[in-house]
């Protein structure tokens, strides 16, 4: 009787010991889990630092322009350097333009020869702290002035031999441009954002005006993701 009186005391100790190391994995697990969903819900700090001036070059070389640079901070760590004035789409995501340091040496020359150059555009997302590029068709990082409405970018945009120039408007999130216009044969370009004027934007309704260089404007209207043309004489009293 007393052994079994024992053996069953013991089974008891040992269930309530299982129980007892049960129950503290699950809240050990819980604590683990609410920690990481916090974490991962934490928004991330993006700051723009101090501006740097510097110094980049024209696709011949010959002629030096000024540029305004500062550092992309995520968390208080380098990501990227931008250059120009941030684009707020939401309140969440914001595009920038990018600039970059190139290699400029020779092989024959000694160590590296930085030089500053203008990139593409850059997308940043406030909460994750993502920083992805933007694709843009036929875009030139030196003669395309770039225009920003919403979640709209227009630009005039320029062949890989440089001989066409088309009238551009791409869409985030989309893959192809929702604009692309030929506007003429493309004229070399000694200043940055030459290829055309600026593109002016419009609201209610949605229009975007390119000017070409002589001085004939297009203008576009943008509908359920359609772009029509617009004659330049519709807004004009008969």
């Amino acid at each position: 009787m007393t052994t079994k009186f024992q053996w069953r005391n013991l089974a008891a100790f040992f269930d309530r010991r299982r129980k007892l190391l049960s129950m503290t994995f699950i809240f050990i697990d819980l604590v683990i889990s609410s920690l990481t969903c916090a974490a991962a819900s934490k928004p991330h700090v993006i700051a723009l630092g101090k501006t740097i001036s510097a110094k980049w070059l024209s696709t011949t070389g010959q002629k030096a322009f000024d540029l305004k640079v500062r550092p992309l901070l995520v968390d208080g760590r380098l990501k990227e350097y931008v250059t120009g004035t941030p684009h707020e789409i939401t309140d969440r995501l914001f595009v920038v333009r990018r600039a970059f340091r190139a290699n400029d040496a020779l092989p024959s020359e000694n160590g590296p020869r930085w030089q500053w150059q203008r990139g593409g555009w850059l997308m940043v997302d406030r909460l994750t702290g993502h920083i992805s590029q933007l694709t843009l068709p036929e875009f030139d990082v030196f003669v395309s002035a770039s225009s920003w409405y919403r979640d709209y970018v227009a630009y005039c945009g320029v062949t890989e031999d440089g001989k066409k120039l088309f009238a551009m408007v791409m869409q985030i999130g989309r893959r192809k441009a929702i604009l692309k216009n030929e506007m003429g044969e493309a004229e070399a370009a000694a200043e940055p954002d030459s290829g055309c004027a600026t593109p002016v934007w419009q609201r209610s309704p949605t229009r975007v005006t390119f000017q070409t260089g002589d001085n004939r404007k297009l203008v576009f209207s943008l509908h359920s993701r359609v772009v029509d043309l617009v004659e330049d004489n519709e807004d004009e009293e008969p």
